[in-house]
């Protein structure tokens, strides 16, 4: 993708929030060795809290998906944390994403779309990725969704 990803999010009225601090638990947001960047489960939240649920019960699909986009520009922000430069991503490879569910919600890979099309939209072809999805009885502080991302960036000179 020719364009500037930073163009890219201000064409898609994204604004990507503050960083937030990196010592918040027993482990970092990211990590890279060599060309390939780990990031860490990321949780959804909405106004600036967990956002509590279970898909099938409390939240629906269209909720769902609403909560992995919002994940979606948190990922981008931790990358942009990590990176310095998101122009510097070569591709996202791979997500795994977890949903909060009953037993007999299906939609999980719905639900993750959120995120998958968000990533598309901004990062284009580079943004086409391979990617899990499951149904979990519960995630971290009861968030609905949880999200991480395995993504490829420019060799340093």
């Amino acid at each position: 993708m020719s364009t500037n990803i930073y163009d890219r999010l201000k064409e898609l009225n994204i604004v990507l929030p503050p960083v937030p601090p990196q010592n918040v638990a027993s482990y970092v947001m990211s990590v890279q060795t060599g060309n390939v960047v780990f990031v860490s489960g990321h949780i959804a939240k909405k106004d600036g809290a967990v956002w509590v649920g279970k898909l099938g019960d409390n939240i629906t699909t269209e909720e769902g998906k609403a909560a992995a986009r919002s994940i979606g520009i948190d990922l981008i922000n931790t990358l942009h944390a990590h990176t310095g430069d998101l122009n510097k991503i070569t591709r996202i490879v791979k997500l795994t994403g977890l949903v909060n569910s009953t037993q007999t919600f299906t939609e999980h890979h719905l639900v993750i779309n959120g995120c998958s099309n968000l990533l598309n939209e901004v990062f284009g072809k580079v943004g086409v990725h391979a990617r899990a999805a499951f149904g979990v009885a519960q995630i971290p502080l009861g968030s609905c969704v949880e999200i991480e991302m395995v993504v490829e960036v420019a060799a340093s000179n």
